[in-house]
């Protein structure tokens, strides 16, 4: 996955969670936030960002916010981008050679999920995690409560009992990682679903990525610490 015509600033401040004002060699630009997550730990005064030009005509933010330096790090904070890698690795094969074909956002339950990938076997539902917030090279998710990412882990647990084959699928968006685990302390919750659902058969992996200011696609598996 690639972004077009990137350049680099230095964040200002985030005054809402959807803007941010970022300094720039052409000034201040107001910058739409591909990611309504928290960011406490990424977002602060001075840190290096880089920007995408919008590509939507007449929108109010000139620039899109993707990525961010936190010390040696180069974290992609686009909340888009794990579907669309995960979607390009899939289709290439990269989840399992097997695969005959990626649906997007498949209703199952109450709940869309993000993947359905055609199996020779039947269906195989993902529910695909972005992750950005890191800590002694060790990611956790999530970084602030996610009622809707319980109910998801829930779907996919439902799906297994009833013969399906599930997957939660973590991309982290870093290269530089370790090792994934629930961040229990923000959400003691979705911990507790996702170790019920790694007891009922759900499949839950991790893949770190590799990320430049201008692109960033999955790399290779990373333990998840339950």
């Amino acid at each position: 996955m690639r972004y077009e015509n990137v350049i680099s600033g230095r964040f200002v401040d985030r005054p809402n969670r959807f803007i941010a004002h970022v300094e720039t060699a052409e000034g201040i630009q107001v910058c739409h936030v591909k990611n309504t997550g928290r960011c406490r730990e990424l977002l602060v005064p001075g840190a290096t960002v880089y920007l995408e030009p919008g590509r939507t005509p007449g929108r109010r933010t000139a620039f899109d916010l993707i990525a961010v330096e936190k010390g040696s790090l180069l974290i992609n904070m686009d909340a888009q981008a794990p579907n669309r890698v995960f979607e390009e690795w899939a289709t290439a094969g990269g989840f399992s050679p097997d695969v005959i074909a990626v649906r997007r956002e498949v209703r199952w339950g109450d709940s869309r999920l993000d993947f359905c990938l055609e199996m020779p076997r039947g269906p195989h539902l993902v529910e695909v995690k972005g992750v950005t917030l890191e800590e002694g090279g060790a990611a956790r998710f999530p970084d602030a409560p996610t009622e809707r990412g319980v109910k998801h882990i829930h779907e996919l647990i439902r799906a297994v009992q009833e013969g399906l084959d599930a997957t939660l699928f973590f991309v982290v968006q870093i290269e530089n990682v370790h090792s994934v685990a629930p961040n229990d302390e923000t959400h003691p919750a979705f911990g507790e679903a996702l170790r019920l659902a790694v007891s009922q058969g759900v499949n839950v992996c991790a893949y770190n990525c590799l990320v430049t200011p201008d692109s960033i696609s999955i790399h290779r598996p990373v333990p998840v610490i339950l």
